[in-house]
């Protein structure tokens, strides 16, 4: 389903400065599976969920996608795999929003706005009409229990609302793949559970979960179907756990 070769990103190229995030990655992600990239801070695993949510770009390599042709108003060689690396930026906005869920380390909720609105928010430009993802949105938090805070500001909420809010945002487009960074960095051992468990719910529904940790809570979690690990950058192991 997702397939890198040889795929670096570097920061400040050509500069003194320059620093290497991601080197020489070749790795391939299968579908309906819950992924873990396991390493320290400063491994790569940031850098390299963000390439393959379509966030940034590499600086050299190829990165392919299968599943993800719907989103393109063009048929490409290859049928339903995308070589992403070669799209203009507008035709990655699509693939981002039709295809990707995010869960970021600090939730990234936006402050000041209802718990309701926050889950609305990635749906907005799509297209849809309002009483459509408004409907999609309300279903989604009484799913993650948290319907009852539908109208407070999110900063009102605990930590282990806003993490439900934030995963209920994620969903909002119907994503095929989660992506998630660090999710439970912030959070107690308690609550790090309930968030394995959900992404086994998602898993059950079909989709592929990616989750960046070095939390033992999820990269030990009988959950989990493959694992990749990382240092300096380099994926130094990889495999399958089923």
């Amino acid at each position: 389903m997702i397939e890198l070769a040889n795929v670096t990103k570097c920061f400040n190229s050509g500069k003194p400065n320059q620093f290497t995030a991601v080197d020489n990655v070749t790795l391939n992600v299968q579908q309906g599976e819950i992924t873990v990239f396991k390493g320290p801070s400063g491994s790569g695993k940031t850098s390299l969920l963000t390439m393959i949510g379509c966030m940034a770009r590499p600086t050299s390599g190829r990165f392919f996608l299968r599943g993800v042709a719907a989103a393109l108003p063009f048929n490409q060689d290859g049928g339903d795999v995308v070589e992403i690396t070669s799209l203009p930026e507008r035709f990655l906005n699509e693939i981002r929003r039709s295809t990707f869920g995010f869960v970021f380390q600090q939730f990234n909720l936006v402050k000041g706005i209802s718990v309701l609105e926050n889950v609305m928010l990635p749906a907005y430009p799509t297209g849809e009409g309002r009483g459509e993802f408004r409907s999609r949105a309300e279903s989604l938090i009484e799913q993650f229990s948290v319907s009852r805070h539908a109208a407070k500001r999110v900063e009102q909420l605990s930590g282990g609302e806003l993490q439900r809010v934030a995963i209920a945002r994620a969903l909002i487009n119907n994503p095929s793949i989660i992506v998630a960074d660090e999710p439970t960095a912030h959070l107690d051992s308690k609550l790090s559970q309930e968030f394995m468990e959900i992404a086994g719910r998602l898993k059950g529904e079909g989709k592929s979960v990616l989750i960046a940790s070095h939390d033992p809570i999820v990269y030990d979690s009988p959950l989990i179907d493959a694992m990749v690990e990382m240092r300096d950058g380099m994926v130094i192991g990889s495999r399958s756990l089923r």
